[in-house]
């Protein structure tokens, strides 16, 4: 007997709309522990993400060993000097005063590499734009955000890192590309608008469509 969809009325739909404004990007966390069966549920939904010729490429690696996390930190920190320095005068101060991570903060982290050399899917949807692999990869990344965001749990999605080196710490295979590496936790603070809206670096412009 097939399953009935369920109904999506205006009350949900704008729960909906609240979850997506109210999703941020988080870089200060509480240390408190997030419970396991939280963690896996969540992952569970992340694994409902859409996926070319549903290939489901992501491959999640939880960091959870003092040793890995310190040399991730390490990384970071490189990666984050080498960047201030593209910056100067006022606004490489105002970049250096920035806080881009919660990595010693945040009790669980993950990094979620692309599987490129998957067979899953047979390449369907992939042979003309091979980049779909990643974009599906992302989009299991934004399903875990906005679950956790669901369930009161912050994350940020850090980007600073020299990935081959991230790779060669978490001893992952050579065709795994780092895609995304996350901060999971309590979120310090609730607000609407973004860090970097906050710090002045960025404000959110309104969506322009283009016709043709």
């Amino acid at each position: 007997m097939p399953l009935e969809p369920p109904e999506f009325d205006e009350g949900f739909r704008e729960n909906l709309q609240s979850l997506f404004e109210w999703r941020r990007d988080v870089r200060r966390f509480r240390t408190d522990p997030v419970p396991e069966a939280l963690v896996a549920h969540l992952l569970d939904l992340a694994n409902l993400a859409p996926s070319v010729g549903n290939s489901q490429p992501w491959r999640w690696v939880r960091v959870t060993s003092d040793e890995r996390r310190a040399a991730v930190q390490a990384n970071f920190e490189r990666a984050n000097k080498h960047a201030a320095a593209r910056y100067s005068g006022v606004e490489q101060e105002a970049y250096v005063n920035l806080k881009l991570a919660g990595l010693e903060e945040a009790p669980v982290q993950f990094a979620v590499f692309c599987d490129e050399g998957t067979e899953q899917g047979r390449g369907l949807g992939r042979q003309t734009m091979p980049e779909m692999l990643r974009y599906s990869t992302a989009l299991s990344v934004y399903t875990f955000w906005l679950a956790a965001r669901a369930h009161g749990l912050g994350l940020g999605w850090v980007s600073i890192f020299d990935p081959a080196q991230l790779r060669e710490t978490l001893d992952v295979p050579k065709n795994w590309k780092l895609v995304a590496y996350v901060c999971v936790g309590w979120p310090v603070e609730e607000h609407i608008d973004p860090e970097l809206q906050r710090a002045r670096w960025q404000e959110r412009q309104p969506l322009e469509v283009i016709e043709r």
